[in-house]
């Protein structure tokens, strides 16, 4: 278990629905990864995401597909590519990365509660 931290430290960590809307290959990384544009709506627009997605999901899977992800972390160099979110998911048995998605259709740029 980590840490103990405050309410309101958590309320500091701005955690949106965002929807997939371009994948493409990253070949440039050290694992294989897509690079992804998420859209957040008209509020928020677009944000760049790098994810070590390859062994559960394709591209055709991945867009329009509803994601759940941090959105102010700081910009983050990943080789050539700016990621300027971080895509939630969790380790699957052999540690490969499942997304954290929504499972009912709502609403992009929604924040979690």
């Amino acid at each position: 278990m980590g840490d103990i931290i405050q309410y309101q430290d958590f309320e500091k960590v701005d955690i949106r629905v965002g929807k997939i809307i371009d994948v493409q290959d990253f070949p440039e990384a050290r694992k294989p990864a897509y690079k992804l544009v998420i859209d957040f709506g008209p509020e928020i627009g677009t944000k760049k995401s790098s994810v070590q997605i390859v062994k559960h999901y394709t591209k055709d899977q991945l867009l329009n597909r509803l994601v759940m992800v941090v959105i102010n972390f700081p910009p983050k160099q990943i080789g050539p590519f700016i990621s300027e979110a971080l895509t939630l998911g969790v380790p699957d048995e052999n540690g490969d990365v499942v997304l954290l998605c929504p499972t009912m259709d709502v609403p992009i740029g929604g924040k979690m509660f």
